[in-house]
């Protein structure tokens, strides 16, 4: 019989630990979560106050038929899955599933995998806390009724195959409401003048200082005007002012924090973040990744301080006790930082060694001093004016935590670290001679769209979501492409630079590219018009305070304070009526928006939602009149139903396009199901995503039409003129046999080009049935 048996979730986590409990453990491991709610018939039993239907998951039958045997041979069974509500479920979905005895089982938790951290946890064990257990289930019953209620709603009233979910919704919703913002958004200008003014010293040697003007004016002709009055004034310092100032470093990393610059100072993206530090915290190398904390524990606390000291000395160590604001009953208890501080390096990938050494410079510099900086401002008078020049200069005195780490800002400039200009010495009234004066044309900015990074800052502001929950929220919406993430060009834009270079005032017009966004979520149009359909009908599952307000019910759940069947069935009861309300009295909602008439046939044109995506519309359906069909087109890449213009939209109908002729037959393109494509010879290629319908030219459909032949041939291996519907082809996984519409794998042992016709059909008859999916069976 094995002595001990300890159960964790991952292989990766079972082979870190099984070295720190040597003889007498064998560590094995669950693969996460082992079953989970019936996916027929609700999962949850409404009759009988909200029981959750579990059902072991087709993919770990295998490994609980493993388990089982295991826990059956062991003397005592250790379930140490992760700590928070996620891991309590998973020990307790363990325990009912292996019929596991109390009295031979124990339940242990670290938040992270050292040695003394598992063999502190041996000689701690506990119960499955089902306060925390209740809470997972409450939210994983409250997700399925929001999911399983509302999405064949949305199938019924907007398209098939939609879904909607209590966190993601409201995310979506964020993005929804902040591109309506841009599109509202009308950029004004004005002029901000800066100077250039020479300075000498006592010794004749001259210096710069730049200065902006403290005031910007909204017209060019005012700017002008100023430059004017400028080129007789005299510059004097009116007055220096000199203010000490210090810089704090950031706290140790919560799971959000280390999104946000793991994507701003790595460019992660946020479930790349997770899965990176998931490997370093499996390996041993971080704590545990999932947590709201900024909390450090005193060894933690005094090994950072051992590090500063041999490495910066006495003057940059601070040492500092950080406090967890949020309640967050669950995800634990201390901040992400390294299990050992003395390591600044880990072995790994190149991924895990950045992400490691971030969490390394920001758990040190959190311990360190505060940065000490001197900050220097300087007011210049205009004699011919009242407005006045200002110049500031920051000097460090002391870099303190600089020395490791400094936290980036999602909207950077470059200037996320102290400024280094140094300003000359100066005292009141001294004269300045003027060099240069520029007023630049400048423009209001839109309101920036969302990163990954930034929409789990904001949904954190909300109280919307848990660490758990931010990563996989946001690949769920872009997995459900309600949220496309994306780069795109900017735009051109002039704008206007007036010039004061001494006493002569020039102008001149330059050009920007402005607008340009990198790696930015947008909304589909499928996802503004869900967001629109769910606002008007859901409200309460749309609104932050309620999405924030469940996250509390949940805490409260976790600490014993409500009975999560309780506040199920507080939400359930109303929230069905209005379900049962929203199918039988609402329409259906396809965002359709009428643009007007064409000119050339009269019929109207529209633009909404179609099977496949967003359509412009020309003509309407009657089944009354014998007027032909409507034509659709799909919108361009680029294009929306809340902004295409009616010309646009006419520009669609433009195809398909005609080119002309090659071997005597018809060239066209198109757009189909599957995008762009060139037809000849009732044959189609791909025109690709370089090459735009509205636009391209026979000679380039030509040489898209040769090259598709020339592939085609090159993938041809072998025919048979006796047999000429079978053929050996080469494909993206190697050579095959096509025949009849169906494809057999060669043997490894057998070259495809020595292959006769009688091995081939040998082949043939000797290939397995092939397996019959279920979802044809349902048809």
């Amino acid at each position: 019989m094995q002595e001990n048996l300890v159960i964790v979730e991952s292989p990766a986590k079972a082979k870190t630990i099984e070295k720190f409990l040597g003889e007498g453990y064998h560590v094995t491991s669950c693969m996460g979560h082992i079953r989970d709610l019936e996916k027929k018939d609700f999962g949850i039993d409404l009759e009988k106050n909200y029981q959750p239907k579990y059902v072991v998951t087709p993919d770990k039958k295998k490994v609980v038929t493993e388990l089982k045997k295991l826990a059956k041979d062991a003397e005592t069974v250790w379930l140490a899955s992760d700590e928070d509500r996620e891991g309590e479920a998973i020990a307790w979905h363990l325990k009912e599933v292996l019929k596991l005895d109390p009295s031979r089982t124990k339940r242990i938790v670290f938040h992270e995998i050292t040695k003394e951290a598992i063999q502190e946890a041996i000689k701690n064990p506990r119960v499955i806390d089902d306060n925390l257990v209740n809470a997972q289930q409450a939210r994983r019953v409250l997700d399925r009724i929001v999911g399983f209620e509302v999405s064949p709603v949305l199938w019924k009233k907007v398209k098939p195959s939609l879904s909607a979910g209590r966190v993601q919704s409201v995310a979506v919703r964020l993005i929804v409401d902040r591109e309506r913002e841009i599109i509202k958004f009308k950029s004004e200008s004005n002029y901000r003048v800066t100077g250039k003014f020479l300075v000498s010293d006592e010794n004749g040697n001259t210096s710069e200082l730049k200065a902006e003007l403290s005031k910007r004016f909204s017209e060019k002709n005012e700017a002008l005007e100023f430059l004017k009055k400028c080129q007789s004034a005299e510059f004097s310092v009116s007055d220096v002012t000199k203010k000490p100032t210090k810089r704090s470093p950031a706290m140790p990393f919560t799971t959000s924090t280390l999104q946000q610059e793991a994507s701003r100072k790595l460019g992660f993206s946020v479930s790349q973040t997770m899965a990176v530090a998931q490997r370093l915290y499996e390996g041993g190398k971080i704590t545990y990744m999932r947590t709201d904390s900024v909390n450090l524990s005193n060894t933690a606390i005094n090994t950072a301080k051992q590090k500063i000291l041999d490495l910066h000395g006495e003057d940059y160590l601070k040492i500092r006790k950080y406090q967890t604001k949020s309640k967050g009953a669950q995800e634990a208890h201390e901040a992400i930082r390294p299990t050992y501080m003395s390591n600044e390096t880990v072995e790994g990938s190149n991924q895990e060694r950045r992400l490691y050494e971030l969490i390394w410079k920001r758990t040190i510099a959190s311990q360190m001093a505060d940065a000490k900086l001197e900050k220097t401002t300087v007011n210049i008078s205009v004699s011919t004016a009242t407005e006045r020049f200002t110049a500031t200069g920051e000097v460090l005195i002391f870099d303190g935590f600089l020395k490791v780490y400094m936290e980036s800002t999602d909207d950077e400039n470059g200037n996320s670290g102290p400024a280094q200009d140094i300003i000359p010495p100066l005292k009141a009234n001294d004269a300045l001679r003027m060099s240069e004066i520029i007023a630049m044309q400048r423009f209001s900015q839109k309101p920036p769209r969302f990163t990954e990074a930034s929409l789990v800052k904001r949904l954190e502001e909300l109280g919307i979501g848990r660490p758990s929950t931010y990563a996989p929220t946001i690949t769920t919406i872009q997995n459900r492409n309600y949220v496309v993430k994306e780069d795109r060009p900017g735009t051109e834009r002039e704008f206007d630079v007036i010039t004061l270079d001494h006493d002569k005032i020039s102008e001149k017009k330059k050009t920007e590219i402005t607008g340009t966004e990198k790696s930015k979520l947008f909304p589909t149009d499928v996802g503004m018009v869900v967001t629109d359909f769910l606002m008007e009908n859901f409200k309460q599952i749309m609104d932050f305070n309620f999405t924030a307000s469940v996250e509390k019910d949940f805490d409260d759940i976790a600490e014993g304070e409500k009975v999560w069947n309780e506040m199920i069935d507080r939400f359930y009861k109303p929230f069905h009526e209005i379900v049962e309300d929203v199918l039988e009295n609402s329409g259906r909602s396809k965002g359709e928006r009428v643009l007007g008439t064409d000119p050339k046939t009269g019929k109207q044109v529209s633009v909404r939602i179609g099977r496949y995506g967003p359509v412009a519309q020309l003509g309407e359906a009657s089944s009354e009149t014998n007027e032909e069909k409507p034509q659709f087109a799909s919108l361009r890449n680029g294009q929306h139903l809340e902004t295409i213009t009616l010309e646009d939209a006419l520009d669609l109908f433009k195809l398909p396009r005609e080119l002309g002729e090659y071997e005597d037959k018809k060239v066209t393109v198109n757009i189909g199901r599957f995008g762009p494509y060139v037809r000849h010879d009732n044959k189609f290629v791909s025109l690709g995503k370089e090459n735009d319908p509205y636009t391209v030219e026979l000679d380039k459909a030509i040489e898209l039409i040769e090259a598709k032949r020339e592939k085609d041939r090159k993938a041809i291996i072998k025919t048979f003129d006796e047999e000429p519907g079978l053929r050996v082809l080469n494909g993206r996984w190697g050579p095959y046999i096509s025949f009849k519409k169906k494809n057999y794998k060669i043997p490894k042992k057998l070259k495809a080009e020595d292959l006769s016709l009688d091995d081939c059909k040998k082949i043939i008859e000797e290939a397995p049935a092939a397996k019959s999916g279920k979802r044809r069976k349902k048809k």
